[in-house]
C-alpha cells in the first residue's frame, strides 16, 4: 500500500500543507472515520446528507497520519492535532494521488469492464498470471470512482500487474476511469442490459462499455467480444493498439468451443487445437477463460504454464458455486448478480446436465421500461432446453414463469422467499441439479443457505 511522505504528497497533487509537517509519513488511506489505522490518510467527501469532514479531528485522534481538507469548507483549528492537506476538491485529489501513485509502482495495468463476467475474467486472468508475476486485482466491487482509486492505492511497491475492475452505470464514467489508469490491456467481456435503464439501450451500453479504450497505452492491447457486433463499430475506431477478438464465431482471432462438459468443469478448444480444462461451469466462462489465456499469452506465458494455472482457478463467491449436499444434489449457487443474458447462459449451463434440473430465479432488477419484455424472453428461453422445474421469486420473475411455464415438467412463482425455500426442499430429490440466480438486491444466496 501507499507509503509516502506528506513531502511526496505535495509533489504530485496540488495541495497546500505546513511545512512542519512535510517529513511525516502516510501508510494506506481510510474513507471511514471508523475504521483508521495508524498512519492512515483519511479522505473526508462532502455527502448528500453528511459532511465527512466533521469527522476530520477524530480521524487524526485515532491515529491517521493525515487528512485531506476540502479549502472552503470550514475548520476549527483548535479542535485539529496533525496534519491538514488542502485540497481543491478531495475526490478530484484521491483520484491525482492515485494517479501519482500508480505511475510511481509503474505496474503493467489490465483493465476489465462489461455486463456481465468482469470479476470472473478478473479472477481468471490472476490466477494464470499470479503463479509468474506478482499481481494484485480489484477487491469486491471497488470499481468506481472512488473503489478503483483506493485499490491502486492499495498496491505494494513490488506490484508488477495490477488488475483493475471498472463499472459505471452512465456515459463517461469508464472514460474517466481508463484515462486514470491509463491500461496497458483493456478487455471488455460481452455486451447485456445491466443499466439499461440508464444507457437506454444496448447500443449504449457498447458505446459506455467501450470508453475503457480511450485511456489504453499506444501500442496496448484491446481484447473483445468478437460475438457481439454491436462492438463493430467502436472497434473500427481502434487503429493505434493490437486487437483479438474472442468467441465461438469462426472470424474471431480465438475461437473458443467446448469438447466436454462435467459436473465437476468443462473442457474447451482454442482454434481447435489447443486444449484447456476449467473447473467451473458454464460456456460462458469458458469465454472469459478464452479472455485469461489471451492475457497470458500475450505475457509471454507458456502453454503448460497457462494450463496448470487456470485448471486451479478459484473464483469469487456466488459465481456458480458448486455445492455437493449430502444426498447427492448438486447445487449451484450463481447468485451474486443477474441480467437477461447471464440468465440465458445460466440455462444453457443447467441444460447440457444429466438427471433432473431445476432453475430458481428472482428478479433482474435496473431494466427499465422493457423490464417486462426482456423477463419473457428470458422464460420463452427455456422452450427446449430440457429443465424440469422452475422455480421463480419476486415481482418481475412472474413474467419469466408466465412466458417458460409451457417449456418445464413444474412451475411454480412465490413472492414469499420462505415458501420458495419450502416448496424447494420438498420437492428436490436425491441426485437433481439445482442452479440458483437473481440480481443482488434478491439475496438468493439466503435460499442457497437454506438448502445446504
Amino acid at each position: 500500500m501507499i507509503e509516502v511522505t506528506l513531502e511526496q504528497v505535495q509533489d504530485w497533487i496540488p495541495c497546500e500543507i505546513d511545512n512542519e509537517y512535510l517529513d511525516y509519513t502516510i501508510r494506506g488511506v481510510s474513507i471511514d472515520s471508523r475504521i483508521i489505522n495508524e498512519q492512515n490518510l483519511f479522505i473526508p467527501f462532502k455527502g448528500e446528507h453528511v459532511d465527512g469532514h466533521k469527522f476530520v479531528p477524530q480521524a487524526l485522534k485515532d491515529g491517521a497520519g493525515a487528512a485531506f481538507y476540502q479549502k472552503g469548507v470550514p475548520l476549527d483549528n483548535n479542535d485539529v492535532d496533525g496534519p491538514i492537506i488542502w485540497v481543491e476538491d478531495t475526490l478530484v485529489a484521491l483520484q491525482q494521488l492515485a494517479k501519482a501513485y500508480l505511475d510511481f509502482v509503474n505496474p503493467k495495468v489490465i483493465a476489465v469492464t462489461g455486463s456481465n463476467g468482469k470479476t470472473t475474467t478478473k479472477d481468471m486472468i490472476e490466477s494464470v498470471l499470479k503463479p509468474q508475476f506478482k499481481v494484485k486485482k480489484t477487491q469486491g466491487n471497488y470499481n468506481n470512482e472512488i473503489g478503483l482509486p483506493l485499490t491502486i492505492l492499495e498496491l505494494d511497491i513490488d506490484t508488477e500487474i495490477s488488475i483493475l475492475e471498472m463499472g459505471m452505470s452512465g456515459f463517461h464514467e469508464i472514460e474517466s476511469l481508463s484515462l486514470l489508469a491509463t491500461p496497458d490491456i483493456a478487455i471488455i467481456t460481452n455486451i447485456g442490459e445491466s443499466h439499461m435503464q440508464d444507457l437506454g439501450s444496448r447500443e449504449g451500453i457498447a458505446q459506455a462499455k467501450s470508453e475503457i479504450a480511450f485511456g489504453l497505452e499506444s501500442g496496448g492491447l484491446f481484447i473483445y467480444d468478437g460475438d457481439e457486433p454491436l462492438l463493430v463499430p467502436h472497434v473500427k475506431t481502434l487503429t493505434d493498439c493490437e486487437q483479438i477478438s474472442i468467441g465461438k464465431g469462426n472470424d474471431n482471432k480465438l475461437t473458443c468451443q467446448i469438447k466436454e462438459v462435467k459436473d465437476s468443469g468443462i473442457t474447451f478448444e482454442i482454434n481447435g487445437s489447443e486444449s484447456y480444462e476449467l473447473p467451473i461451469l458454464g460456456e460462458h466462462n469458458m469465454k472469459n477463460a478464452s479472455i485469461a489465456i489471451a492475457v497470458g499469452k500475450h505475457l509471454n506465458l507458456s502453454y503448460d504454464q497457462i494450463y496448470n494455472n487456470l485448471k486451479a482457478v478459484q473464483l469469487t463467491g456466488m459465481r456458480m458455486e458448486q455445492h455437493h449436499l449430502t444426498d447427492g444434489t448438486l447445487l449451484i449457487n450463481d447468485a451474486y448478480n443477474a441480467s437477461p443474458t447471464s440468465m440465458k447462459a445460466a440455462i444453457d449451463t443447467l441444460s447440457g446436465m444429466d438427471g433432473r434440473k431445476i432453475l430458481v430465479l428472482a428478479d433482474v432488477l435496473e431494466l427499465g421500461a422493457d423490464s417486462k419484455l426482456m423477463h419473457e424472453a428470458v422464460g420463452q428461453y427455456l422452450a427446449d432446453k430440457g429443465i424440469t422445474a422452475l422455480f421463480t421469486f419476486g415481482t418481475e420473475a412472474n413474467y419469466i414463469h408466465d412466458s417458460g411455464k409451457g417449456f418445464v415438467q413444474e412451475a411454480q412463482h412465490f413472492e414469499d422467499k420462505q415458501a420458495l425455500i419450502n416448496e424447494l426442499k420438498a420437492y428436490k430429490e436425491p441426485a437433481d441439479k439445482i442452479l440458483v440466480k437473481g440480481s443482488r438486491g434478491m439475496k438468493l444466496e439466503e435460499v442457497v443457505e437454506a438448502l445446504k
